[in-house]
């Protein structure tokens, strides 16, 4: 593939996930700039999308979502990919436990995407996360719990890589990172406190596939009071222990 082909991929790649990650209504212009395109060329993209039916577009309101072919390609995925229902009871299990919000989460290459989200009986909830959310490998407590599980070659490469402190603050440099991932190591899970916004703490423990590999996590948010002293002893407990559930179902199907 050539330069310029390879970049009009990347491009749109980077608007089916724009669209993806965020809930609507997705103009032109939020979507150029999500992605850093400009305007016309969004345009366009998206044009030529909706042609092949990725995309579709409200023509009254002038915005666009995703369309039927991704569906239709998603369906076929999911039997090699999803596995939120094997994980579904599990994510119900961690919300009723602690009374947090609760959520799956899977690795795409250098992120993590939330997959699936179950409410707690507590009233005060983080709003973080939601479905379809995405955040680089690093940053919120499910993309740590998987970084800190991955071979340490491949840990030690993505930190020398991504450089995530300009984007999201000085707690997020590599030499910080490092000390959150072995914390998380030694203990199986990882606490996140508070360091995407300010008082909404969360908590993760990796899923294993068939092959041992970091690839989804389970995860709990709620605002800082909840997560304080032994609590986070007893979240972490049930995190780890559905975690395993998943893990072991994963490995016997």
């Amino acid at each position: 593939m050539s330069t310029d082909g390879a970049q009009v991929v990347g491009r749109i790649g980077a608007l089916l996930r724009a669209l993806s990650a965020e809930e609507g209504p997705h103009t032109t212009s939020r979507l150029a700039a999500a992605t850093s395109l400009t305007r016309p060329t969004a345009h366009r993209l998206l044009a030529a999308l909706a042609d092949e039916g990725f995309v579709d577009r409200d023509a009254g309101r002038g915005t666009w979502m995703l369309g039927p072919e991704l569906y239709v390609m998603g369906a076929l995925a999911a039997d090699r990919y999803d596995i939120t229902e094997l994980a579904r009871d599990a994510v119900r299990e961690v919300a009723r436990a602690t009374g947090e919000s609760a959520f799956l989460s899977a690795r795409r290459g250098d992120e993590s995407v939330c997959l699936l989200r179950e409410e707690g009986a507590f009233p005060l909830r983080s709003h973080v996360l939601h479905e379809g959310i995405r955040f680089p490998l690093g940053v919120a407590s499910a993309g740590l719990a998987i970084l800190a599980m991955l071979p340490e070659p491949e840990r030690e490469s993505y930190l020398r890589r991504v450089d995530l402190a300009p984007a999201w603050g000085a707690s997020h440099s590599a030499e910080a990172l490092r000390e959150r991932l072995a914390a998380a190591r030694s203990v199986g899970y990882v606490v996140n406190p508070g360091l995407i916004v300010e008082g909404s703490w969360g908590m993760a423990a990796a899923i294993f596939d068939a092959q041992g590999r970091a690839a989804w996590a389970l995860s709990a948010t709620g605002v800082e009071a909840r997560f304080a002293g032994e609590r986070q002893e007893e979240i972490g407990r049930v995190l780890l222990e559905q975690a395993h559930v998943v893990t072991q179902r994963l490995r016997a199907s």
